[in-house]
């Protein structure tokens, strides 16, 4: 029962959710006085909204980002959006060869066409505190053992306001058992364990999770120790 609820839409289906995200986009910003005037543009991909272009400031994005997570059908959204005429630092971690957005700066264990500098994911990033807006962790997490190391070093990177991208093949799909380099088994249920550890861990507040029945997809936002925490109404969205 659970596979029949999560099964993978074909890819007609999905290109036909693209468009109609990609009309609703329009409609909003058409229409909605918050989104009306903005530069930022929207493309679709498989469920994935990708936004490029400039915003005045973190708030106007932060307003985008979640006008477009409401609409339905939308599993994850990922940007590369100038703020205040700066270009964000975006960190693409075991990228290999396949960028997410070319200028990302790619870390990987292998140097290979594509990676800008070599880094272990299972120990310290090279990278400085509060330093990076965006981080891209794409079929990565499945491959680690303890991925939480990995996910405290995205918290201390991240700037704050900073987004952390996952995606992962989700547990019940065959991808998921497939390559025998996988290690781990994740699910949307996974995400909300990231969000909500014990007491005086890295605190995560999920921006997007989702599934579309192959892949688990998470948008997460670090939080600082004094920073409230998502309410009940807002989880309720992602997870049981």
């Amino acid at each position: 029962m659970v596979a029949q609820l999560h099964r993978a839409p074909s890819g007609d289906r999905l290109r036909a959710i693209d468009e109609f995200l990609g009309r609703a986009y329009a409609d909003l910003v058409k229409h909605d006085d918050r989104l009306r005037g903005t530069a930022v543009e929207a493309r679709f991909d498989r469920g994935v909204a990708h936004l490029t272009g400039e915003v005045a400031d973190a708030d106007e994005l932060r307003t985008v980002r979640t006008l477009v997570g409401r609409l339905d059908g939308v599993l994850a959204v990922w940007s590369r959006v100038r703020v205040a005429g700066r270009d964000p630092v975006v960190v693409d971690l075991g990228c290999g060869a396949a960028k997410q957005y070319p200028g990302n700066l790619g870390l990987d264990l292998r140097i290979v066409p594509g990676v800008d500098a070599q880094a272990d994911l299972s120990a310290s990033l090279p990278l400085a505190d509060d330093s990076v807006d965006v981080i891209f962790t794409v079929h990565i997490l499945e491959h680690l053992i303890d991925f939480l190391t990995l996910i405290d070093e995205c918290h201390r990177v991240l700037r704050p306001g900073g987004v952390l991208h996952v995606m992962s093949p989700w547990w019940g799909h065959v991808n998921a058992v497939a390559d025998p380099t996988h290690v781990r088994l994740l699910d949307v249920q996974t995400i909300k364990h990231i969000c909500q550890r014990h007491p005086g861990a890295p605190r995560w507040y999920p921006l997007h999770a989702g599934c579309d029945g192959a892949s688990i997809f998470a948008d997460l936002t670090p939080l600082g120790p004094d920073d409230p925490g998502p309410d009940p109404s807002h989880l309720a969205r992602f997870f049981d």
